[in-house]
């Protein structure tokens, strides 16, 4: 069984970070054990420019019958001699699956030791497995794959013999995916998908089949068209496992649509510290103030800026006195999981009218920007590296300029009270920083004197008299609108250097 993965990128964005996402040394060759032979890990190249990591599993066939996991237990039993006589050396499976879960574990987690802002960033990836059993031809591979981010999909079928094109084409077929993804997103897909295809497992299928599913799929199988499909093959047809697969995911399919849910990842802590302590989760009062703040400004026109999944422009589509909503971010991946997530197209005419999802970068500036009542940046400045705030400084409060801006982010004060986050950690891998209050405090001051605002801060959270709160919100308010205002605010440059003067203070303050 063979499978490449290919990525591309440059001088300052190297494509061999692939290594570092898939933790195998892109210049050794590396064998790991399993139950059914040997996985092979291998770079076929590795340059700045492209850089290709190679799984090749080794399977021994009769090592497998003697595990008694030949004989297809997860529904497709083989006659005797088949035990032995049979494809799974070289045909993609659940064999390969396995392998995947096991060599490439963390990565398939979303895990980074060495670099842990590389699992959370998309990046063009390319995957190959040159032989594919496909239960249902290259129509089933394009209804699976299609729906899940890829802009290329192919399902070339392999002829049974290349010498007697009369006996027409194989169950197999070469499967090329193309597309820009988290690497565990894709990684987690193939887990699932490879003996959904195959439509048979190797090992026999218990209960807890339904949690790794569940696991695997987080994200992406609720909201799937086929996920009926996709339960009973993975669960190898077992009517109460995928009875129960498919219950779950219903909830969870629902809980998504009424906005009801705790967000796994909430850029800031995680489902079970931003509740375990609070009836209502942190993110759920983070939206509530956050409306409240608009509310009071009499903001009717509103940029979500860095949106993600859109769970805030959900929000505001549920207010009918905001007439315009505009969610922006820089990953179209999550702007597609934001259009799901709002059932974009299948919105009324007056309902779709008021919401327009846009990709842009909050570090230049955009004409598209300008003119709105209100902006929000939540939980976003922390997932900046310092010396970028300036650009987004200036193309929020000196190029697009709305009335109204909040600004919210994590308390780092208020760390202390997770007993399970370690002292000295920030709340997710990919936070660049985090803020006290009085460092916050400076930084929006600064802002707010710049470009002509005035500034108040809200607490977000329970308000502890030793800590403060969990997150820390600040409104700006604009208080000069005329021409030298807009002077002022007119050179980036002045408002970078200003920027990064107050940043540096602040860092020595730290």
């Amino acid at each position: 069984m063979f499978l490449t993965i290919s990525t591309t990128g440059g001088a300052e964005h190297p494509a061999t970070d692939l290594g570092f996402l898939l933790h195998k040394h892109p210049g050794k060759t590396q064998a790991f054990s399993t139950s059914h032979g040997v996985a092979h890990v291998f770079y076929p190249e590795a340059a700045d420019e492209r850089c290709t990591a190679a799984l090749l599993l080794e399977v021994d066939p009769v090592a497998l019958v003697r595990r008694g996991q030949g004989r297809g237990r997860g529904g497709a039993p083989d006659a005797a001699l088949a035990q032995y006589v049979n494809d799974r050396p070289y045909a993609a499976s659940s064999l390969l699956a396995v392998a995947l879960g096991s060599v490439f574990r963390s990565a398939l987690k979303g895990q980074c030791t060495a670099r842990p802002e590389l699992a959370e960033q998309t990046r063009p990836l390319r995957i190959e497995i040159p032989a594919l059993p496909a239960r249902g031809g290259p129509e089933l591979v394009h209804r699976l794959f299609d729906p899940l981010g890829w802009d290329l999909v192919r399902a070339d079928p392999l002829p049974l013999d290349e010498q007697f094109p009369q006996w027409g084409d194989s169950r197999y077929v070469r499967l090329v995916l193309e597309g820009e993804l988290r690497l565990a997103d894709a990684l987690r897909q193939l887990y699932v998908l490879l003996p959904v295809l195959d439509d048979a497992k190797h090992y026999w299928v218990a209960p807890d089949e339904v949690d790794k599913l569940l696991r695997a799929g987080d994200g992406w199988l609720a909201a799937h068209p086929e996920n009926g499909l996709i339960s009973a093959r993975y669960l190898a047809r077992h009517k109460r496992l995928t009875r129960d697969a498919l219950e779950r995911l219903e909830l969870l399919r629902l809980a998504e649509a009424d906005g009801s849910e705790v967000e796994e990842l909430d850029n800031a802590v995680d489902e079970k510290r931003d509740t375990e302590e609070r009836p209502v989760p942190l993110a759920v009062q983070r939206r509530e103030a956050i409306l409240a703040a608009l509310r009071a400004a009499g903001a009717a026109r509103v940029l979500d800026l860095g949106c993600g999944q859109g769970q805030l422009v959900q929000a505001l589509l549920g207010d009918a006195s905001f007439t315009e909503i505009v969610g922006v971010d820089v990953s179209m991946r999550a702007l597609a999981t934001a259009a799901k997530r709002l059932r974009v197209e299948r919105m009324g005419e007056k309902q779709s009218s008021r919401v327009r999802l846009l990709q842009g970068s909050l570090a230049y500036t955009d004409k598209r920007l300008a003119g709105y009542d209100a902006a929000v940046l939540s939980e976003v400045i922390e997932h900046l590296d310092l010396p970028r705030l300036p650009a987004l400084e200036y193309a929020v409060f000196g190029a697009a300029r709305p009335r109204t801006v909040l600004v919210t982010t994590p308390n780092v004060e208020y760390n202390v009270r997770w007993e399970s986050l370690p002292a000295g950690h920030v709340r997710h891998g990919d936070h660049r920083f985090e803020w006290n209050r009085a460092e916050f405090g400076c930084w929006a001051a600064s802002v707010a004197g710049r470009h002509g605002y005035e500034v108040a801060f809200v607490p977000v959270g329970d308000d502890d008299p030793e800590v403060g709160p969990p997150t820390q919100m600040a409104v700006f308010t604009r208080i000069r609108t005329d021409t030298a205002a807009a002077a002022t605010t007119a050179d980036p440059a002045t408002a970078m250097t200003a920027t990064a003067t107050a940043t540096a203070k602040e860092g020595e303050a730290a």
